[in-house]
């Protein structure tokens, strides 16, 4: 049985009403889709959702080290250099180093089998440079695991929410609802207590988004040696 989600209006008006507003112009639908989007914003600054985790291959050409990831990429989380096919593929782990460790590298064009990844998180863009230098005496694959972007509104109001699973539209609808009680004069005696149902509605939902084996993704400057 599929899990009945309410369409964007019908969650714009719900947030409308637990903050003591009604929804009756053009602007409110605007101003709400305003605030949906910056909310969504925001829960990519929280830390890490397993829904926004996406796996993704880049293949590699010998003499060139850097490679553009997709352009809703926040982080890459698990890097590693792929050879072979079939039965024998095999993934080895690149270390992940800072902008000061590839600065100090003394020869950034020496070629070879990669062995590190440098990550750029550009305003517009993510990249990704490997050292050594991809050379020729194989086939080289970026094996990865990223951590996207949650789609927002260009215009309009939309049908249904697709980029946010069922568990968390009761946290979107509470985290809607305080961003428009904060805006709104009328409303801000309510602010505090929908600030309160908000993050107790996205602990609820992270804590059911948390990875349940032994091994956690974390989006930070470390890695995992392969075997």
């Amino acid at each position: 049985m599929a899990v009945v989600t309410p369409d964007l209006p019908e969650l714009f008006e719900e947030a409308y009403e637990r903050a003591g507003l009604e929804m009756r112009t053009g602007y409110d639908l605007k101003t709400a889709r305003r605030s949906l989007n910056l909310l969504t914003l925001e829960w990519q600054n929280r830390g890490l959702n397993l829904f926004t985790i996406e796996s993704g291959t880049i293949a590699v050409t010998a003499g060139t080290a850097t490679y553009t990831l997709p352009s809703d990429t926040i982080d890459i989380i698990e890097h590693q250099i792929r050879t072979g096919t079939g039965t024998n593929q095999v993934d080895t782990a690149l270390e992940r180093i800072s902008v000061a460790t590839y600065a100090q590298q003394t020869n950034k064009n020496t070629q070879g089998r990669p062995t590190q990844i440098f990550v750029q998180r550009l305003p517009t863009e993510t990249k990704v440079t490997l050292w050594s230098v991809p050379d020729s005496t194989t086939t080289y694959t970026i094996f990865y695991y990223r951590l996207k972007g949650i789609d927002g509104l260009s215009s309009g109001v939309g049908d249904t929410v697709t980029s946010v699973p069922p568990r968390f539209v009761p946290c979107l609808v509470a985290g809607m609802a305080y961003y428009l009680a904060m805006k709104k004069p009328q409303s801000a005696g309510r602010a505090a207590a929908l600030k309160q149902e908000y993050e107790f509605q996205f602990e609820l939902a992270a804590g059911e988004d948390e990875e349940t084996a032994s091994i956690k993704f974390v989006p930070f400057n470390t890695f995992a040696l392969g075997g």
